[in-house]
């Protein structure tokens, strides 16, 4: 449980002085209106420092009490992709006006480690579905229509910056990956792809999906 108050040094001196004189923490206690627990922890500490007053804290206490670092790291466990703001937002509804900082530092101390989130897979089974309707409808197309680019492969932001989302695991949770040497093995092989091999992939496509797509069990 966490310390209430602190007694001042006039009170202090009244409880150390009347115990040199011989007098008891019960007795002690009773005159000043304190407990005896609490006449008997400043004695023994005068007998063991010889100091009367509290010892200056080393460094700033924890703006984040035990139970909101307790809920921080409930919140973590019950939503893994749980972000710095969201807990932000978090605490001031329950009162507390915390930074982004004080969120790090408290998720630090508990074994925690920024990285980032793990992109969902490209293709899901509502996707599939609909590439497949897309093709149906569009198979007598002419051939300069077919030069479609899907939105679930390509994300192109004209404004702003196309960033990824940090999130906190253990560190045992996640595995480290460079994305820019990823990146650069990306750009470097698809430059090696001819132009011409694209535009044949564009002009056989229409050949391609009447040969597939009866062959999909779907």
């Amino acid at each position: 449980m966490a310390k209430t108050r602190e007694l001042c040094k006039d009170i202090r001196d009244k409880i150390v002085d009347p115990h040199k004189a011989g007098m008891g923490y019960r007795t002690i206690g009773k005159q000043l209106g304190e407990k005896a627990t609490t006449v008997g922890t400043i004695i023994r500490k005068w007998k063991k420092f010889k100091m009367r007053v509290n010892l200056p804290r080393s460094g700033a206490p924890c703006k984040i009490s035990p139970r909101g670092a307790s809920m921080i790291m409930r919140k973590m466990r019950d939503q893994p992709r749980t972000t710095r703001q969201d807990l932000v937002n978090d605490l001031k509804r329950a009162g507390t006006t915390d930074s982004k900082k004080t969120i790090s530092n408290t998720l630090s101390r508990h074994g925690l480690k920024s990285c980032s989130a793990r992109k969902v897979p490209l293709l899901k089974p509502a996707h599939v579905q609909a590439r497949l309707r897309f093709a149906n409808d569009h198979l007598d197309d002419p051939e300069e229509e077919w030069e479609v680019m899907w939105s679930d492969e390509t994300k192109i932001e004209l404004f702003g910056l196309n960033s990824t989302c940090r999130v906190w695991r253990k560190k045992d949770e996640y595995s480290h990956r460079n994305l820019k040497d990823l990146d650069k093995v990306c750009m470097d092989e698809w430059a090696k792809i001819p132009a011409a091999v694209c535009a044949n992939l564009v002009k056989n496509y229409r050949k391609r999906m009447i040969s597939v797509i009866p062959n999909m069990k779907f």
